[in-house]
């Protein structure tokens, strides 16, 4: 089947036969600068639950969201833009749009895309939404956070944004349709969303991946089975989701850009081997934080004990070099129509 004009398919990597494992000790490579105020909050939005010690956000919110919202996942949250940002060449996003007046980021986490946009984009207004009050209480001025769960009813006034931000919510959705179908909603005509979105299971091209890996078996099946009792699919891409759910919001001249993201400096280009160690360090980092939920919800009959070794064989196979795994990523952005504004209108 010939390719689609509109798609990017991801380039082979080449592997670096001199790449090293990097050092046990990553911690002094770890941003600390993270800073969190939550002084203007609810107290009733900062009760966040507790498991094993790690913090979740708040029960009030309705999406069961799997990973942490404490320091040691921020760090990972942050890293994770870094790496991001390097795969793109160094751009915040792909879409052809150049000075929008007013930008919504679905998901903001710590803030760190939303914040980097309004550094670049001092005219243009940011809004950033999150199910936790863990983003910087300094910021650029032309930004605002906002507690909020994309799941529930949007109050955004229709047509409002020009840009709308998504990334790396696998795992958190349930309807891909109904989400983009939002997004449309509050875009004005000639407005752009893209999504960028990850499915984490752990690949190889050159069969360096052991079959009896904790990364081949007991991390893939976690997040396969968690997608099927969550009722949130991990396997964004493999399903399609992005491109389904924009075509049936009624976008149009949607691209496709798809990326292999090394895990690991394995990659013989440099600047996928950057990629590929900032990538080791935020799952280095944390492997906790993205897997104790799921753990605890997929392994109910496992032990603690059984968990603590998987952790363990994670940390070792994220070191070895001779390991060239990769994970898949891809960006997703279409347009909504101008001719939206008169079909809108008309009675």
């Amino acid at each position: 089947m010939a390719e689609q004009p509109d798609v990017q398919a991801a380039e082979p990597i080449a592997v670096n036969p001199d790449a090293q494992a990097i050092e046990d000790d990553v911690d002094s490579t770890l941003g600390t600068d993270i800073a969190s105020s939550t002084d203007s909050i609810a107290s009733s939005i900062l009760k966040y639950r507790t498991i094993q010690g790690r913090t979740f956000h708040s029960e009030r919110q309705s999406t069961e969201y799997f990973t942490p919202n404490d320091d040691q996942q921020q760090t990972s949250v942050d890293i994770t833009h870094h790496y991001l940002t390097i795969l793109l060449g160094d751009k915040l996003h792909l879409t052809p749009i150049k000075e929008p007046k007013k930008v919504l980021d679905v998901g903001t986490g710590t803030g760190i895309w939303a914040i980097d946009f309004a550094d670049q984009h001092p005219d243009t207004d940011i809004v950033g939404t999150d199910l936790s009050p863990i983003q910087p209480s300094w910021v650029p001025p032309n930004i605002r956070f906002e507690i909020d769960d994309c799941l529930d009813e949007w109050t955004w006034t229709p047509g409002s944004f020009d840009f709308v931000h998504i990334r790396y919510l696998f795992g958190a959705v349930p309807d891909w349709n109904a989400l983009f179908k939002k997004a449309y909603d509050v875009l004005m005509p000639g407005g752009y969303l893209q999504s960028c979105e990850c499915d984490v299971e752990i690949l190889s091209d050159d069969n360096s991946l052991p079959p009896d890996s904790a990364m081949a078996t007991l991390w893939s099946k976690m997040f396969r089975e968690a997608g099927k009792k969550l009722g949130n699919s991990f396997s964004v891409l493999e399903e399609g989701l992005q491109r389904k759910g924009m075509e049936s919001a009624g976008f149009e001249d949607i691209k496709e850009v798809n990326f292999k993201l090394p895990v690991g400096p394995w990659p013989q280009d440099p600047k996928l081997a950057d990629v590929g160690r900032f990538v080791q360090l935020t799952m280095l980092n944390d492997i906790e934080g993205y897997t104790l939920f799921l753990w605890k919800n997929v392994f109910e009959n496992e032990s603690m004990e059984a968990y603590q070794v998987f952790l363990a064989q994670m940390r070792k196979e994220l070191k070895t070099p001779s390991i060239h795994g990769y994970m898949k990523v891809r960006y997703v952005y279409g347009r909504k129509p101008e001719a939206a504004a008169a079909a809108a209108s008309t009675p």
